[in-house]
């Protein structure tokens, strides 16, 4: 099914793969005529094209790209323009869009939801932007049907921003790095690799791109195959795909903690531009006759079968088939893993799902932008064709990606044939995917075609004693559930026609409905502000010696952006930075807002020129300790904060709030055996706080310790391969030593300054 190689690839003329090693000249020479070098080669990648022609440095190796368009929605936009403002933005200088899908529902915290679409509305006028009004599309789905280009970069604040299969290498980052793009500055990166996606073969009837997906995503998350790289989609099963079905694997492939994605084009995405009324935006892509990559997945897609992503991740799949013929020891392990990623907080059980031997589940969701898609709907109403739901527990609710998705399913009958089996059709929604629509009943586990099942994404509440859980799978074999009402079933159990719709876009529905500037700012516009919408508090400069206190320690495998700061219920609160900040951790450490506050008093007193021993009396203890041999660490050249560790934070969302929550609170660094992202870690950098690595192992401090790091700012000015620090502890200071990993001359002046707001201030 997908297989990997342990060494890199030569692909020559798109179709044969040649494994690097001994004999791989030799072999190039009888095909090509001639030798290639991996140097040479790697230059004939779509991915390298594309970057070069963004790059601005003139150096390949340290890229600093300008992208064509920018793209966030209504939980980002209100935090990334009020940053800029503050740096003195007068102007979007690109395209930027700005959609309303997250916190369409306007249900949570009074006008606090509409006030942020109309701030986002005004905004739009007054710096020359798009806004596409709740319910139109999710932010993905617009972006493909508008703003798709091919040989085009798109930047987006959320990190499903994937458009490779419509040849848009697209990246999801964290705000800040949107910033920088609105006031002209780069996103810079070294060149990253590029690993080789080859399809062959050809699905069989019922599998559909989820189930594709979660095969390479389960076959390369752990190992870390492709963290930080790019997937570039090549061979001869590309052309047997339609442009929805590469769309709905394309999408996946953030869960792969992959950079980014690129596929070759040709007629399909062709006739998808030209059905969107964009034909000048196709390009035809393909690698050189000899290109090199730094990995192989080869996927074989007729050995695909109906896959199931268990709880609580992406990657921990199996085949429908392998889960149902072993659902006792299978579901045992997923229970065991939860009362890890649970903390044994609450209750958990799978196994009383399964009666007489068969696993039933309560809901089926199908939506947003991994789910939502027309060919996926138009397959579960051919599924779901004469059948219904039934009365009983189990719920089926499908989300159509955007407007135009749904008016054309009216228009064909597959909305009339979903809606008469007792399903729910609903407007274009992400809620699902984050915890803000069909929160299932306590301890009710839902199937659904979206992008996560991390801990409390579909909206349950530990801290209440609430837990549900969801596992993914293709619109196709929910479908097939459905019709059994409830009974976990692949969709190539049907034996009935799957057809092949033609889809129409109507334009007209965006063009009487969504603003756009089309590039024209009108400075007279008063921004409207709501009473939720806050600037961000002051925050100051690296200090030359700083001591932190660890106020909260985690030893997941990996932990989320969800754990960091949870979705859901948050996010009426994403543009109200103190407001949200009293969310971090909660879910994960509640204990740790409280311990935050307490050390963060000792630097206000240093703002406010006071003894920060009188703040904190305890102190008195660690700065003796310190004293005793470094007498000098005091008055003006110290600063005081709080750490956390986690082994390998950062997973899932491009949420900057996961570190600008940490910041706003009195953070000053994490410390991590490794980062889960390179876009969590660029959100650490972008809000002041230091990214510091630790080897694997013991620990050299727990929970609650005070550790000292002195000439911290020298450190990072005179980038010194390594740093030292020292526990604090009744004996004295006791030695360890931590890395900052590579970083760019303008991060370490981030830092520095204390966050990406006061680097780029205006005065």
């Amino acid at each position: 099914m997908v297989t990997l190689a342990d060494s890199g690839v030569y692909l020559v003329n798109g179709a044969e793969l040649i494994l690097d090693g001994p004999d791989a000249q030799e072999a190039l020479a009888a095909k090509t005529g001639r030798c290639v070098g991996k140097e040479e080669a790697a230059k004939s990648t779509i991915a390298y094209g594309i970057l070069e022609s963004h790059n601005t440095s003139g150096n390949m190796d340290r890229l600093k790209i300008k992208f064509d368009k920018l793209t966030s929605h209504d939980i980002t936009f209100v935090g990334i323009i009020q940053t800029a403002r503050a740096s003195g933005l007068t102007k979007f200088p690109i395209p930027y869009v700005l959609t309303n899908c997250h916190n369409s529902l306007c249900a949570v915290g009074g006008t606090i939801n509409e006030d942020d679409h109309m701030f986002g509305l005004t905004c739009a006028k007054k710096y020359g932007g798009v806004y596409v009004p709740p319910h139109q599309a999710v932010i993905h789905q617009f972006a493909r049907e508008m703003m798709a280009g091919g040989g085009k970069m798109i930047l987006g604040s959320d990190s499903h921003t994937r458009y490779g299969a419509l040849g848009t290498m697209a990246m999801g980052e964290g705000g800040p790095e949107l910033v920088k793009q609105l006031l002209n500055q780069t996103y810079d990166i070294g060149m990253p690799g590029v690993v080789c996606v080859y399809l062959k073969g050809k699905p069989e009837k019922g599998v559909g791109p989820q189930d594709v997906a979660l095969a390479i995503i389960g076959a390369v998350f752990a190992n870390g195959y492709v963290k930080n790289k790019v997937m570039e989609f090549v061979g001869p099963g590309v052309a047997g795909l339609s442009a929805d079905f590469r769309i709905g694997i394309d999408v996946m492939t953030t869960e792969t903690t992959c950079l980014s994605s690129i596929w070759q084009t040709d007629g399909e995405i062709k006739d998808f531009y030209e059905i969107h009324g964009r034909s000048e935006e196709y390009r035809e892509l393909a690698p050189g006759a000899v290109a090199y990559y730094d990995g192989l997945i080869e996927v074989d897609l007729s050995k695909v079968k109906p896959m199931i992503a268990m709880p609580f991740h992406p990657s921990n799949t199996y085949t429908i088939e392998e889960l149902n013929a072993n659902l006792t020891d299978i579901l045992a392990d997923v229970e065991k893993r939860a009362a890890v990623s649970l903390d044994n907080a609450v209750p958990y059980s799978l196994r009383d799902k399964v009666r007489d031997g068969r696993f039933y589940v309560d809901q089926g969701i199908i939506a947003g932008c991994a789910g939502g898609g027309f060919e996926n709907i138009c397959a579960a109403a051919d599924i779901l064709k004469g059948k219904d739901i039934g009365s009983d527990g189990f719920t089926l609710s499908v989300y159509p990606a955007s407007m135009p998705v749904y008016m054309e399913l009216i228009k064909n009958g597959c909305a009339a044939t979903i809606l008469e089996t007792g399903a729910v059709m609903k407007t274009a929604f992400c809620g699902p995917c984050f915890g803000a629509g069909d929160t299932p009943a306590n301890n009710a586990f839902s199937i659904r075609h979206s992008t996560r099942n991390f801990p409390n994404r579909e909206g349950s509440k530990l801290q209440n004693g609430q837990i549900s859980s969801v596992a993914l799978m293709d619109a196709r074999s929910i479908a097939a559930t459905a019709a059994n009402k409830g009974l976990l079933t692949p969709a190539t159990d049907f034996d009935g026609p799957i057809g092949k719709y033609k889809y129409h876009f109507d334009k007209n529905i965006y063009q009487n409905r969504v603003f756009d500037s089309h590039g024209v700012a009108d400075p007279s516009v008063e921004i409207q502000f709501g009473p939720n919408i806050k600037d961000w508090p002051a925050m100051v400069a690296l200090p030359q010696n700083l001591v932190l206190r660890v106020v909260s320690e985690i030893h997941d495998p990996v932990t989320t952006t969800d754990e960091l700061i949870p979705s859901g219920e948050t996010s009426s609160y994403r543009s109200n930075p103190l407001g949200l900040a009293e969310f971090t951790l909660s879910r994960k450490d509640p204990a740790y807002v409280g311990l935050a506050k307490d050390i963060q008093k000792a630097q206000q007193a240093v703002m406010e020129g006071t003894c920060p021993v009188e703040a904190k009396p305890e102190l008195k203890a660690v700065m003796d300790a310190i004293h005793a041999q470094y007498p000098d660490a005091g008055k003006g050249n110290i600063g005081f904060g709080s750490t956390i560790f986690a082994v390998k934070p950062g997973d899932g969302s491009a949420r900057e709030q996961a570190a600008s929550c940490q910041k706003v609170l009195g953070g000053w660094a994490n410390i991590a055996n490794e980062y889960a992202t390179k876009r969590y870690r660029s959100n650490l950098i972008n809000w002041g706080m230091l990214p510091f690595l630790i080897p694997a192992g013991e620990l050299p401090f727990r929970n609650l310790d005070y550790l000292f790091f002195p000439d911290i700012r020298r450190a990072v000015e005179e980038k010194a391969s390594e740093i030292k620090g020292y526990t604090v502890t009744a004996e004295g200071l006791k030695e360890f030593f931590v890395t900052l990993g590579e970083l760019t001359d303008e991060e370490r002046q981030i830092i520095l300054k204390g966050c990406l707001i006061n680097y780029n201030r205006v005065e």
